[in-house]
């Protein structure tokens, strides 16, 4: 630790001017080097999302909602640690796709195999057309960080490309991630990471319905703010 306490105090103090990525990492960056400048510029939505068509929601069939998560299956994200007994518990209301692969892959499998769910579909990675197609035939889209402290100070880059395709977010975050979709996203509900209860009962506040999120597209578009970026670094240096 000593070291990258030093590696860090080097970088830090050595620029002209620090950029986080996350509002939640402020407290920590501005209590230790108070005399530094930080700027804001998140993680953005590629222009692939932004392209992406949003139709009209159609109900399904058969009453199930699909509810779509896409990404690593590791410890950060804990699938495991939610997504069996929240199946469990909205059996023939909800089916899960998962997509994805990851170091607890095979734990999360043995998980779903204890509670005997059969509303859980897990996929390989995919092609990034693929997934969009996906995202598009999805009711709604999953997101999850495990619960750890270190996760209450991040903003994870997949709630860009969630809310450019205008589906309902259902989300287990907390701190500033929890913050960010309150105020940004609309027509998204958050819980508290691996709390099956509790995600079950904010479920409902969710519109089963495509609604477009053009004000959060263009404020978080990568290519706007990859622009005011350069802007403020020219700003910056001259």
């Amino acid at each position: 630790k000593p070291v990258f306490v030093m590696l860090e105090r080097f970088a830090i103090n050595s620029a002209i001017k620090v950029n986080l990525v996350s509002q939640g990492f402020t407290e920590y960056f501005s209590t230790r080097y108070p005399q530094q400048q930080f700027s804001y510029f998140t993680n953005g939505i590629d222009d692939e999302f932004l392209s992406v068509l949003i139709p009209e929601s159609v109900p399904r069939t058969d009453g199930v909602v699909e509810v779509l998560y896409a990404g690593n299956l590791g410890e950060g994200q804990g699938l495991h640690a939610i997504i069996p007994d929240l199946a469990k518990k909205m059996q023939g209301r909800v089916r899960f796709k998962i997509i994805g692969d990851g170091g607890r892959k095979d734990a999360f499998q043995a998980a779903l195999i204890s509670v005997g769910v059969d509303n859980v579909e897990l996929l390989s990675p995919m092609k990034r057309a693929q997934l969009i197609e996906a995202y598009q035939a999805a009711d709604v889209l999953f997101l999850h960080l495990n619960d750890y402290d270190a996760f209450r100070k991040v903003l994870p880059s997949k709630l860009f490309e969630y809310g450019a395709m205008g589906r309902p977010i259902w989300a287990g975050v907390s701190g500033y991630a929890a913050e960010f979709m309150r105020r940004e996203l609309d027509n998204s509900a958050v819980f508290h990471p691996c709390n099956p209860a509790e995600a079950e009962r904010v479920f409902r506040q969710l519109r089963l319905q495509n609604e477009p999120r053009d004000r959060f597209a263009a404020k978080f578009a990568r290519i706007n703010i990859a622009n005011e970026m350069a802007t403020d670094v020219v700003d910056t240096i001259g």
